[in-house]
């Protein structure tokens, strides 16, 4: 395998993240909860760490220069009060077919009528709120970043939703601290696989979007038995209408964060159907997708000869496969 990164390097990346973060960025609260500023003080006085890493994401993180910091957490509960979304999304956007109403589909970034833009903006700053708190407790702990994130929703047994972010503080050694650290859903073994390449996660973004429509006369149409195998055009509508507004709100994200790219590590799209709260008997189907990544920075130029003489070593996993080629080369050599 290709060594760590040379000190020198670290601390350019780090630089060049640094400049990219705080061009963009404030820097990170310090106040936490009296729970998580006494659990982090036990760790400070402790001499030890804990993580979420596996063995083998443990080893990836060493192999990259960094070392574990501890286990930071963010979390916060909402109530969920006012969705927007009340109308007939798009069910008076046009008519055709001897004025039978044609759907069209309401995205929430657009706004307008039956839009669900306060819950979009809701689900960001939950989110946020989280992974804010959760970055705040890396920096008690002099962490440069946050690797293998986990942001989780769960029900609330009083009512709301808990949103929780989870993850393990790194540091690289000798490195300067960051006024705001990275954070990133990578796991060790990509994370440490981004780092050898000569890119550093600059932080998590996201791109939400529900998007809403109604079930009219075509789609209705559409969807009965009779009409066989059929695409629903409408509900293709749909679908993509909500994924393509996702990647515009990650980008967005990418660009607002002053990084040059996103790895996307999970990409989630959810679809349910309510009866609309404006035509009685009519139903609508909703759509939410989220894109959670993580953005990305170069801190080192591709050079060929360095990667010339770095070659990478190859095993083989199958124990027969490395049975039979001893065998081939005791009998080459007879």
């Amino acid at each position: 395998m290709r060594g760590r990164p040379h000190s020198c390097e670290l601390h350019a990346g780090a630089t060049r993240l640094a400049r990219a973060r705080q061009a963009t960025l404030g820097s990170v609260s310090n106040h936490l909860p009296p729970a998580a500023e006494a659990r982090l003080a036990e760790i400070r006085s402790s001499g030890t760490w804990g993580s979420s890493l596996t063995p083998d994401e443990f080893a990836a993180v060493r192999s990259a220069g960094f070392e574990p910091a501890g286990q930071v957490l963010g979390a916060a509960v909402y109530n969920v009060g006012y969705t927007g979304g009340y109308g007939c999304p798009g069910a008076w956007g046009g008519y055709s077919n001897a004025w039978a109403p044609a759907a069209r589909t309401q995205v929430s970034s657009r706004g307008g009528y039956g839009s669900f833009g306060p819950m979009v903006k809701t689900l960001y700053e939950a989110r946020r709120t989280a992974i804010s708190r959760m970055v705040a407790e890396c920096v008690e702990l002099g962490g440069h970043g946050v690797v293998g994130v986990r942001l989780t929703i769960g029900q609330f047994p009083a009512g709301g939703l808990e949103f929780k972010a989870i993850g393990t503080a790194v540091r690289a050694p000798l490195a300067p601290r960051l006024r705001r650290p990275f954070t990133s859903d990578l796991s060790g073994q990509d994370f440490a696989k981004l780092v050898h390449s000569g890119w550093m996660p600059a932080g998590l973004v996201l791109g939400i979007t529900i998007a809403a429509r109604h079930d009219d006369w075509r789609t209705v149409g559409q969807t009965r038995w009779s009409s066989g195998n059929a695409e629903v055009t409408g509900w293709t509508e749909l679908v993509n209408d909500a994924r393509h507004d996702a990647r515009l709100q990650l980008a967005e994200d990418v660009k607002r964060m002053g990084a040059e790219g996103v790895v996307i590590a999970n990409m989630d799209l959810r679809v349910r159907e309510r009866e609309c709260p404006a035509q009685e008997g009519g139903r609508d189907h909703v759509v939410e997708a989220v894109n959670i990544g993580t953005a990305i920075v170069r801190f080192q130029s591709k050079d060929p000869d360095r990667a010339r003489q770095s070659p990478l070593a190859i095993m083989s996993l199958d124990p027969q496969r490395r049975q039979a080629a001893r065998v081939d080369i005791g009998q080459n050599r007879r």
